[in-house]
């Protein structure tokens, strides 16, 4: 089965998992123009904005550094596909599965 990234909150930089942004940087106010029924529904419902579109951008965040990192290890995420298509995965004979 070849391997795909998966989007984390956390990026590895080569030696250590770090996370895509410090969450505990301060709140910072901001203007936005946003469709106006839009608004007026999720207001109705009481729905956080500001923590709809944080979650929003984090999973925004998430995908293109998934992206990014998927582009720049593509030629060993292929190695090791061709890797493990040839040779199979290790302990293959000890799996339950």
């Amino acid at each position: 089965m070849p391997y795909h990234a998966h989007i984390y909150t956390h990026k590895f930089d080569g030696e250590n998992m770090q996370t895509l942004y410090d969450h505990d940087a301060p709140k910072k106010p901001t203007n936005l123009s946003l469709n106006s029924d839009l608004l007026k529904k999720t207001k109705a419902l009481n729905i956080n904005l500001s923590a709809t579109l944080e979650q929003a951008l984090r999973a925004k965040l998430a995908e293109r550094e998934a992206a990014k990192w998927t582009k720049k290890n593509k030629r060993a995420i292929q190695a090791y596909n061709n890797f493990v298509e040839e040779n199979g995965c290790f302990a293959d004979e000890y799996r339950q599965f």
